[in-house]
């Protein structure tokens, strides 16, 4: 047993041996995209850290679609790049919306019980993903993480028109109800695991793109 551990020890690869593979890479590029949201949303140039969100979240579909194109990868390549995954996701879809919220509200107190919960909401969510998966072959329980970014970048549309005021009203409300969807037992549907919503989904960060693009000249 003990030679079958250490043979076991002496295969193991280098941990940045996972850098090598391509699923990973998109992760890694989606997690720079959230870096980059996070800095502008603290900086308050929040039309860049909607791009930032955006892309953040086709890098993370696209990492799916590439993984599973991958028929060469192994049983340890395909544990490691889930576990990426999720660790990223904490990221992009807790942390960077909640500091958005944060920062939009002059990161006044009346702010930090919603930025809680959207954390608490979003390891919670994850947490239950990794132990019981899909509630089918199609659908999750529970709203996605990754539709948070897509939701507040599209509301964030709004913060042009509607006054400071209401706009951080609707932002707020949107960030509470987005949490309690994140953790409720609804059914929804597995959108990165379709190739048309991917492609879908590129389409719309090209949009937000140019509309935020624009804004910021």
């Amino acid at each position: 047993m003990a030679t079958n551990n250490k043979e076991a020890r002496e295969f193991q690869p280098a941990i940045i041996s996972y850098v090598n593979d391509l699923p990973n890479i998109c992760s890694l590029l989606g997690l720079a995209c959230t870096i980059l949201a996070i800095y502008f949303s603290i900086i308050g140039v929040y039309y860049a850290a909607m791009i930032g969100m955006v892309w953040a979240v086709a890098f993370d579909w696209a990492d799916g679609l590439v993984a599973r194109r991958m028929k060469e990868r192994t049983g340890s390549d395909r544990i490691f790049g889930g576990q990426l995954d999720l660790v990223i996701d904490i990221v992009s879809y807790g942390v960077a919306p909640a500091i958005l919220v944060l920062s939009y509200g002059e990161f006044a107190p009346i702010f930090l019980p919603i930025t809680f919960i959207m954390l608490a909401a979003s390891a919670i969510r994850l947490s239950y993903f990794s132990t019981f998966g899909l509630s089918d072959e199609s659908k999750y329980t529970g709203l996605a993480l990754d539709n948070n970014n897509i939701a507040l970048v599209s509301i964030f549309l709004l913060e042009g028109i509607l006054s400071y005021g209401i706009f951080t009203s609707v932002l707020y409300v949107s960030a509470l109800g987005l949490a309690v969807l994140n953790v409720s037992q609804i059914k929804t549907p597995k959108f990165s695991g379709n190739s048309r919503n991917v492609y879908l989904l590129a389409l719309y960060t090209l949009a937000i793109t140019g509309i935020y693009g624009w804004k910021l000249l």
